[in-house]
């Protein structure tokens, strides 16, 4: 063979994966020599340690408002024992047989549209299941069925969970909006909580509008782009914030922890929110 590997035979006791009958016979698990293992392991780190917190403090249901700012992670709260937020994302659609905290309710789409995205697919197809581990380095696996199969075949739900995440970063946007006001209502003012609110949801709608699922809602299944200008310019806009999903993937997860953990520092008593103005 041109790269210098021969055939190798068959053999009872590999009946899949790379070591294959018919497969290449390279000894190696791999060629590589860079630290190839160093991003899957970050990534791992950094996936893991969200899904810690985000844990906890969607089960405390506790310390998710502080008055005028609500958590990301509770918001809206559909629950009917929610803390009274004055004109906040106050919804009882579930009523007194609901028992567990409200953020069970509604984390479970803008998780869901986070874990069917194709970055994110990624990032713990190979950090947490080795499929690959990275590029040019054998997966553990003898067996491959993609996503044609439970449970990955539910990755098909993306563009339905990108449907949600719109809902639930236009409602933080009005958490945010309600964030020009005081602990007293009054409107007008501007607050640190006010600042990071508005970071997190503008980095939550550029992550959400660079998703591979909405470039394709904006501009798919046209014939000519030159008798569609207008989905043609928003089409080229989405293309742009696409180029770098992978980046707001990252800062709109960090940004969203960091929101929740300043209104749970504000809520819990560790400090008062310092006002602008």
């Amino acid at each position: 063979m041109a790269t210098g590997t021969t055939e190798r035979p068959p053999t009872p006791d590999q009946p899949g994966g790379v070591r294959a009958p018919g497969r290449a016979a390279i000894a190696a698990r791999h060629l590589r020599t860079d630290r190839w293992w160093v991003q899957p392991t970050a990534t791992f780190a950094g996936l893991m340690a969200f899904i810690v917190y985000s844990t906890w403090r969607a089960l405390s249901n506790a310390d998710y408002y502080a008055a005028p700012y609500v958590s990301p992670f509770y918001s809206p709260c559909l629950g009917s024992d929610c803390v009274d937020m004055k004109n906040g994302p106050n919804f009882a659609l579930f009523g007194d047989w609901w028992f567990m905290s409200p953020a069970a309710i509604i984390l479970i789409f803008p998780l869901g549209f986070r874990f069917t995205c194709y970055y994110y697919r990624k990032s713990y197809y190979r950090s947490f299941w080795g499929s690959p581990p990275a590029c040019a380095v054998a997966e553990p696996h003898k067996t491959y069925t993609g996503e044609t199969r439970f449970p990955l075949i539910v990755q098909n739900l993306h563009r339905y969970f990108f449907y949600a995440a719109i809902a639930v970063a236009a409602i933080l946007t009005w958490d945010a909006v309600l964030g020009f006001r005081n602990s007293e209502y009054e409107w007008g003012h501007v607050g640190l909580g006010t600042i990071v609110l508005w970071i997190n949801v503008v980095l939550i709608w550029l992550y959400t509008l660079s998703c591979h699922s909405c470039r394709h809602i904006v501009g798919g299944r046209l014939r000519h782009f030159s008798k569609h200008p207008v989905r043609y310019r928003a089409w080229g806009l989405v293309g742009k914030l696409n180029e770098r999903h992978a980046l707001l993937a990252w800062a709109s997860l960090i940004s969203v922890g960091l929101a929740d953990l300043y209104v749970y520092l504000l809520a819990s008593g560790a400090f008062d929110d310092p006002v602008l103005f």
